[in-house]
């Protein structure tokens, strides 16, 4: 079977990645998933808020001994997250072959071109722009919301040379049209769609704020499986899926969609590295079952283009008004 696919213009072994996150923060951890048969990796994200927070807890720290020290404590800060992250670009390179994602986190527009530089210059084979944005501000309109994703690539990507793709949220007045524009700039080579977002809950005993879950689960796959089939034949660039995808069924399932490749990485957690071995034999037994010789004989065979009604259907129990 020919797993291969071609994502951003990188040539992929398979379509398997693994998504930002603490499996993907040292060369270790990178060398044993590369090993197992990832396709290709993205790198835990550089954040811009803990960059930030780190910085102002510097600051704060020293400033009342060296008062003329402000703009010294804020370049080291920054300087120092960043050398740590391009050794790792660097040494990952160094010991695996296939693709290296570097990853931005962002929230503004401020930080990010310089930084953008020196990851390409480490050797990152393409950056992906985590854009973590949750429209909770009462004074700003989706308008303004929404042109945050534009800012952020129109100052970076002339800035560099290599594959850019943007990872954002499925939070948006008008998502489809918003995807589609983003597209249309030409700036970017591919669109992740989603990132995942601390889900909240409340100890009613304790009285926190605490996580109602870390991980995805199989059920959260549907969000991005219903975007990337009603998407994927009308945007002009690559689209990848990410969250709920647990099994060689869910790539299956994002494949038939129309994604050009999956992210993964709940089950990383979950399973391990070896993991990865278990999701390619489950989709390659399933490919010479159904006579498929490659990826690209099945790829958005499913997609909304032609079953559009299926994926825009809301009010499903409308259809069971009968039942009490």
């Amino acid at each position: 079977m020919d797993l291969s696919t071609k994502y951003m213009g990188l040539n992929l072994k398979n379509p398997i990645i693994i998504g930002s996150s603490g499996q993907s923060n040292s060369v270790e951890k990178i060398v044993k998933l590369a090993e197992n048969g990832a396709g290709a990796i993205v790198l835990k994200s550089l954040f811009e808020e803990q960059i930030l927070s780190e910085t102002s807890k510097n600051i704060e720290e020293n400033l009342a001994y060296f008062p003329d020290a402000f703009d010294y404590i804020s370049a080291y800060t920054k300087e120092n997250n960043l050398t740590e992250y391009l050794t790792l670009i660097e040494e990952a390179k160094k010991k695996v072959e296939i693709p290296i994602i570097a990853s931005i986190n962002c929230i503004s527009t401020k930080e990010w071109t310089n930084f953008a530089k020196n990851i390409e210059s480490a050797g990152a084979d393409a950056l992906e722009l985590n854009v973590s944005m949750l429209p909770s501000e009462e004074n700003r309109t989706s308008k303004e919301n929404e042109q945050i994703y534009f800012e952020i690539i129109e100052k970076i990507k002339p800035q560099i040379s290599i594959p850019l793709s943007l990872k954002m949220s499925h939070f948006s007045a008008g998502l489809s049209n918003l995807v589609r524009k983003l597209s249309w700039t030409k700036m970017i080579d591919s669109i992740v769609l989603f990132n995942r977002y601390f889900n909240p809950d409340i100890d009613i005993n304790n009285f926190k704020i605490t996580s109602s879950g870390v991980f995805s689960t199989p059920e959260d796959i549907s969000i991005s499986l219903r975007w990337i089939a009603l998407l994927s034949d009308k945007v002009h660039c690559n689209l990848a899926a990410s969250t709920g995808v647990h099994s060689g069924e869910g790539v299956i399932k994002q494949l038939l969609a129309g994604a050009t490749a999956v992210q993964i990485v709940s089950v990383i957690y979950k399973y391990g590295p070896e993991y990865i071995s278990t999701i390619l034999n489950d989709l390659t037994t399933w490919m010479e079952k159904k006579n498929f010789n490659s990826i690209d004989d099945f790829r958005g065979k499913l997609s909304g283009k032609e079953n559009t009604a299926s994926f825009e259907r809301i009010q499903y129990m409308k259809y069971f008004g009968g039942i009490e």
